[in-house]
């Protein structure tokens, strides 16, 4: 006689060990998808030395509101900025060519080129192309990102290519909504949502880390930069401002003895409210011959300063002179470096 109960047993069993395998699978789906924000999960996108040719110029905005704050609670963002800015020094470096670099396997599935290299202004209309020349690479659990602001005519890949982290994509450029020559990375999350490669938990009032999470498999918070020194130099004049971006201002190869004036100028990132920046100027002797202290009254993404004087007599004195910048925020110094000219 087949007793009745058994059947119903067995049925019991494989139904639990169907859901057990179907909770398996959805777990592991979910830890795929998890896997986006594991740390070590992106590659430095960018190939450039971090302090030398390039710095970060800009983070996620964590501020909801109209505010704004970096993962650390600094200001090295602005309101809805969505990405992280990697910032070349000077034109002249983007014009030597800085590559690109994929941060993550995938396919690419979009791409634009073709758009100028030329500093935006607010008087240009990009309409609605302010990546400008970039393109987006999506891995196959759906994670993205996207790279903006590249040369024109440097894009190395093509829509439907697949790509390999550490693999050139093309270079850093100044297309788009762009003032300075870098590149803006942006990581989404399978449903779009961006990511914050320094930190992909919500952003918390106290700005505590000890629980960070992070996507990067070389960077950390200790290489965040609250600031500093792009780039330095001496001439005969107070340069344009163009010429300091451009990377050409610096004439310290060229000034003589007979040149008009020394002048020791400066050109900083990230300068906050109350800052100040130093100059300072001593000839061979050790004598101070001009020096300026400048307070800041607002934040800047970038500020220059120069300081500097006029020739008196036929010639300036040979030897070396010397040129000190500091960057001084509030009893912390940011940034302390030292210019040498020699005159024959």
């Amino acid at each position: 006689m087949i007793e009745p109960i058994r059947p119903m047993k067995i049925h019991v069993e494989s139904m639990l060990l169907f859901l057990w395998v179907v909770l398996m699978m959805m777990f592991a789906s979910g830890a795929t998808a998890d896997d986006a924000i594991r740390p070590d999960s992106l590659a430095f996108p960018i190939d450039c030395e971090l302090r030398e040719t390039c710095i970060i110029q800009n983070y996620v905005d964590r501020d909801p509101g109209p505010g704004v704050a970096d993962f650390t609670c600094g200001p090295l963002t602005y309101d809805g900025h969505k990405g992280t800015d990697f910032r070349l020094i000077d034109d002249i470096t983007m014009l030597e060519g800085v590559d690109v670099l994929a941060a993550l396997d995938g396919t690419v599935i979009g791409l634009r080129d073709g758009m100028a290299d030329v500093r935006w202004t607010p008087e240009t209309d990009l309409e609605g192309r302010d990546c400008g020349n970039g393109l987006m690479v999506e891995r196959t659990d759906g994670v993205s990102v996207q790279y903006c602001h590249l040369r024109r005519g440097s894009i190395t890949v093509r829509s439907g290519d697949r790509v390999s982290i550490g693999q050139v994509l093309g270079q850093v450029g100044l297309s788009g909504r762009s003032q300075f020559p870098h590149l803006h990375v942006t990581v989404r999350n399978p449903s779009g949502a961006v990511l914050d490669p320094f930190d992909t938990r919500l952003q918390d009032a106290t700005c505590k880390f000890s629980d960070r999470k992070d996507l990067w498999a070389t960077l950390d918070k200790d290489d965040y930069q609250p600031g500093g020194l792009l780039n330095a130099g001496f001439a005969d004049h107070v340069p344009d401002y163009g010429l300091v971006q451009a990377g050409t201002a610096d004439q310290s190869g060229s000034l003589a003895r007979d040149s008009d004036a020394l002048v020791i100028w400066a050109n900083f990132f990230g300068v906050r409210t109350d800052d100040i920046i130093d100059l300072l100027l001593t000839d061979p002797a050790g004598r101070v011959i001009a020096q300026s202290s400048h307070q800041m009254t607002r934040n800047r993404a970038q500020q220059f300063r120069a300081t500097g004087r006029k020739r008196r007599g036929d010639s300036w004195n040979p030897g070396t002179y010397t040129g000190v910048v500091v960057l001084r925020r509030e009893y912390d110094i940011v940034s302390q470096t030292e210019h040498r000219l020699t005159l024959e």
